[in-house]
């Protein structure tokens, strides 16, 4: 009963925070005088998926927010906290924490350079759930370079149609104007990725 109440918890401060990101995505549009389908044409998606972000935060990918951000010159952790990275020497991240970034059912993101100002790399640790050897790899592309580095378990990249098994240890950088995706293989994953926009 205890454990229920508190992934209900959980849920429901997840749902909460997934609301703000939606909040802000629309505030920073409307600040910046754009409308809902002229942005949607810019980030290259239907404008009714654009809107459904909007209204509901649900499933963003990581891709339309970075996008996002590009087209409005803001930083991601700005959009994900409504709060700006303040450090500008040097930012230290401690084991466990990180500005998480739900966005996938089965994925977790964590940001773990979200307080340095001015980046130019965003590095995420992501953990993947095993979800069976059918289960569908949903594919993004984005501007930039990236690259993902098996910290534990193994994961299968889909790089266009190749697809490539990394396990622990392994690494490959890529061009993410391919459509790509990472699945786990056989058990629950962990990978750094560190993405160039």
């Amino acid at each position: 009963m205890e454990m229920e109440m508190e992934m209900e918890m959980e849920g429901d401060n997840m749902s909460d925070e997934v609301n703000e990101v939606a909040l802000r995505l629309k505030e920073l549009r409307e600040s910046c005088g754009m409308e809902a389908g002229e942005l949607a044409v810019q980030i290259g998606i239907p404008p009714d998926v654009y809107k459904s972000y909007e209204e509901s935060g649900q499933d963003i990918p990581i891709s339309v927010l970075y996008k996002v951000v590009n087209i409005f010159n803001v930083d991601l952790t700005e959009l994900l906290t409504g709060s700006a990275p303040k450090l500008d020497a040097y930012c230290v991240v401690r084991d466990g924490e990180g500005l998480s970034i739900d966005r996938y059912p089965g994925y977790s993101f964590k940001s773990v350079a979200f307080n340095f100002l001015h980046r130019k790399m965003e590095p995420l640790i992501v953990d993947v759930e095993y979800e069976g050897d059918n289960a569908h790899t949903s594919l993004v592309t984005h501007t930039g370079q990236e690259f993902n580095y098996i910290i534990a378990g193994s994961i299968k990249l889909t790089l266009g149609k190749k697809e490539i098994t990394l396990s622990t240890g392994d690494s490959c950088y890529f061009n993410p104007m391919i459509p790509h995706g990472q699945k786990a293989v056989s058990e629950r994953a962990r990978f750094l990725t560190v993405i160039l926009e």
